[in-house]
């Protein structure tokens, strides 16, 4: 069995892929955008020595409870969006490498009160930083048709987004939503193919959506080429084909500015990124077995060039 970092909160996925991909220094300064129940923070500091820094962000605060006290560990109680403006304000100008691990917790799962599992009774809440406003029950009740077609469309990949959309506009007035299982009873006659697998999709569009994650991604990834040294290193686990997409196609232009396809302006390109792996890295066997969660896990890793 693979050595894993313990933690009840959450198993890290691609964990010894991740580390390996940071090719990290013992005195470098490295960033985990996503700290959780802290198993790649854990993986991260047992490579540095006593010089090395890890800055560890996360806007959840159930996540604070797994900071272990240690003086080379910098906690950023903030969403990844805002990397740059907080490692300024700590005094770090640029770093030796940033992982990003995209997935939920296994622990915002397993709490019915957290609103994101289909599993449990709760309110259609959904916020990972809940100092925020906007709540899975805000969006059912003010999105427009169209809003909501798109969202479950893009972030979910509903079969009948369309149909959705249009049955949830014309319930939501007479029917009652702020619990779990009153949006599944009001949506229940539209459910399509396997209940559980559809649901899953319906309740992953409302949490991208209620926690701009696909925002937050594009802002983060736009900061890398300035917070990265030269040759420092980006490892970012997504788990949807837009998030993996995003990524590819950043860590290839190095940036999200339209390329323009003209005969006649010659640009030159500046290479920003080199990639470390040219396909993503999924789980091996072992890690499928083990954790199903990581069946959807594509771990992409560049190098500032």
């Amino acid at each position: 069995m693979e050595n894993l970092p313990a933690s009840d909160y959450h198993v890290p996925v691609l964990f010894h892929e991740t580390i390996d991909a940071l090719s990290i220094q013992p005195d470098g300064v490295y960033v985990d955008c996503t700290f959780g129940g802290g198993g790649h923070s854990k993986g991260i500091l047992e490579k540095l020595g006593p010089n090395g820094k890890l800055v560890a962000f996360d806007q959840d605060a159930d996540a604070q409870q797994n900071i272990q006290n240690e003086p080379r560990l910098l906690f950023v109680p903030q969403n990844f969006r805002h990397l740059h403006r907080f490692l300024r304000l700590h005094g770090i100008m640029q770093v030796d490498g940033v992982l990003a691990d995209l997935g939920v917790s296994s622990h915002q799962f397993n709490e019915g009160e957290r609103g994101f599992s289909i599993r449990f009774e709760g309110p259609m809440d959904m916020r990972m930083d809940r100092r925020q406003g906007v709540t899975a029950a805000d969006i059912i009740k003010t999105f427009s048709e169209l809003q909501l077609h798109k969202m479950f469309e893009q972030y979910g990949e509903v079969t009948n987004a369309k149909t959705l959309a249009a049955h949830i506009v014309q319930q939501r007035t007479r029917l009652p939503f702020a619990t779990i299982d009153q949006f599944k009873a009001m949506i229940s006659s539209v459910v399509k193919g396997n209940p559980n697998k559809y649901l899953a999709q319906v309740f992953q569009a409302l949490r991208m959506e209620v926690n701009d994650e696909m925002g937050a991604l594009k802002e983060m990834l736009q900061q890398l080429p300035t917070v990265l040294k030269p040759g420092g290193r980006a490892a970012i686990i997504t788990f949807h084909s837009i998030e993996d997409r995003m990524v590819k196609n950043f860590f290839k232009q190095g940036s999200f500015d339209e390329v323009i396809d003209n005969p006649f302006v010659s640009v030159e390109k500046v290479e920003v990124f080199k990639l470390v792996n040219k396909k993503p890295i999924t789980a091996g066997e072992v890690e499928l077995k083990r954790n199903t969660r990581s069946r959807s896990a594509k771990l992409r890793v560049a190098a500032r060039v």
